[in-house]
């Protein structure tokens, strides 16, 4: 099962740039690498110019030929490259529209702030039973400063 995020670059008091992130989004480990890896507005903005993702920090990538995983340097896996989607960063006029918008089953939001900093937010989100979101509850949660050992190789 994927855990699904957005991570956005915040562009002024409002805006913000953002691209969807499909697997392992919790805090414990995209929180963990966006620190680690992405701490710069450059690298943030280079790392969401590649439009949505399956992960931001990926030793291996499929190779449908082979029909077999292919280890490589970690590195973003983006859409546009392994499945040919033509997937562009997402603008928001404001936070509130962030977060109205994440709408693919996103379970946390990162925001790299204006302050250099990564922020980050659970999103739980109600569904009707046509899966309309109905309710949407965000809470902030914290970013560990290292992984935890099961994680950590």
């Amino acid at each position: 099962m994927a855990t699904r995020s957005r991570i956005a670059l915040q562009l002024n008091s409002e805006a913000l740039l953002s691209v969807y992130h499909h697997w392992d989004g919790y805090p414990q480990w995209l929180g963990v690498t966006l620190n680690k890896k992405f701490n710069t507005r450059e690298k943030v903005a280079e790392l969401i110019d590649g439009g949505d993702m399956s992960s931001c920090d990926s030793d291996n990538v499929y190779d449908y030929e082979k029909q077999a995983f292919v280890k490589r340097d970690p590195q973003p896996e983006y859409y546009n490259d392994t499945r040919g989607e033509k997937t562009e960063p997402r603008l928001d006029d404001n936070f509130d529209s962030y977060a109205a918008n994440a709408t693919s089953g996103e379970e946390f939001l990162y925001v790299f702030t204006l302050d250099h900093q990564w922020e980050c937010y659970e999103i739980c989100q109600s569904y009707d039973d046509d899966y309309n979101v109905t309710d949407t509850n965000i809470v902030p949660r914290t970013i560990p400063a290292e992984f935890p050992k099961e994680l950590a190789a």
